[in-house]
C-alpha cells in the first residue's frame, strides 16, 4: 500500500519537527511548511493525503488559506488551533471545508488517530466515488470512454486501444477536467502495479496518449502541460 503523506503547515519549528518526527516514526511520509508560501510552493510539487493547518501563522490568516486549499483540492484538512476558547475559528473552520480539529496543546497519540480517522473517511467516500465512476461513461471533445467496457471510441466511432496505464491516465483526467494535476497524482493514478510506472514515465504516458488522442501531438489541445505544475485537461466532461 502506498505511503501516505502528510503535510504539516505550522510557523512554530518545533511543532512541525515534532510531528513531523511523530507522523514519520509512524510510517507516513511528512512535509513540513512554515507560512503560506512554503505550503503553495509544497502543493505544486505533490498532492498530500492530508494537512495539518495551523490557524494562528503570524501575520497570516489561517482561515484564508483554509479557502485556498479548499477551493484547489478535495485534500482532507485537520485545522490546528491554539486555544481551547477559539470556538468561532473552529466552527467557520469546519464551514470552510476542514475534515477535523485539534487544539493544542495535543497528544500525538491523539494525533495520529485523528488523522488516521480522517484517512480513513475520505478512503471510504473515494472508494464510493469509484464504484460510481466505474458504472460511468465519458464523453469529452467527441470521443467517448467507457469505464465498465474500457473501451474509447474516437469522434468518428472507431475504437481505440488503451493500455493498462494509458486508461488509468485518462480516468484521472476524466475525475477532474480543466484541473491541474501535478505529477505526483497522475504518477499514483497511472500505476498498475507498484513498479509499473516511474516518476519519468509520466512524461511518455502523457505524449503516448497526446498521439491517441490529438491531430497533432507536437502541439496538443486537449491534455496540456501547466510549466512547473502538471497537466490538465483542457476540455469539458459529460457524464452518461
Amino acid at each position: 500500500m502506498r505511503e501516505k503523506h502528510v503535510l504539516v503547515v505550522d510557523d512554530d519549528a518545533s511543532i512541525r519537527d515534532l510531528v513531523g518526527d511523530y507522523l514519520s516514526d509512524h510510517a507516513f511520509r511528512v512535509s513540513r511548511a512554515a507560512d503560506g508560501s512554503a505550503m503553495e510552493r509544497t502543493l505544486s510539487r505533490v498532492s498530500p493525503d492530508v494537512i495539518l493547518l495551523d490557524l494562528q501563522l503570524g501575520n497570516e490568516d489561517g482561515l484564508d488559506l483554509l479557502r485556498t486549499v479548499a477551493s484547489r483540492a478535495d485534500t482532507p484538512v485537520i485545522i490546528i488551533t491554539g486555544n481551547r476558547r477559539d470556538e468561532a475559528d473552529r466552527v467557520v473552520g469546519l464551514e470552510l471545508g476542514a475534515d477535523d480539529y485539534i487544539t493544542k496543546p495535543f497528544g500525538l497519540r491523539e494525533l495520529l488517530a485523528r488523522v488516521r480517522a480522517v484517512l480513513r473517511r475520505a478512503e471510504a467516500g473515494n472508494a464510493a466515488a469509484r464504484r460510481r465512476a466505474d458504472r460511468s461513461v465519458y464523453r469529452f471533445a467527441g470521443w467517448e470512454l467507457s469505464m465498465r467496457a474500457r473501451r474509447l471510441k474516437a469522434p468518428g466511432g472507431q475504437e481505440v486501444k488503451l493500455t493498462a496505464a494509458e486508461f488509468n491516465l485518462l480516468s484521472a483526467f476524466l475525475r477532474a477536467p480543466r484541473t491541474v494535476l501535478s505529477r505526483e497524482q497522475l504518477l499514483n493514478a497511472s500505476r498498475v502495479h507498484d513498479d509499473e510506472v516511474y516518476d519519468r514515465c509520466i512524461d511518455v504516458l502523457i505524449l503516448r496518449l497526446r498521439r491517441k488522442l490529438e491531430p497533432d501531438p507536437s502541439q496538443p489541445t486537449l491534455i496540456m502541460t501547466e510549466r512547473g505544475m502538471g497537466y490538465v485537461l483542457a476540455a469539458n466532461v459529460e457524464v452518461i
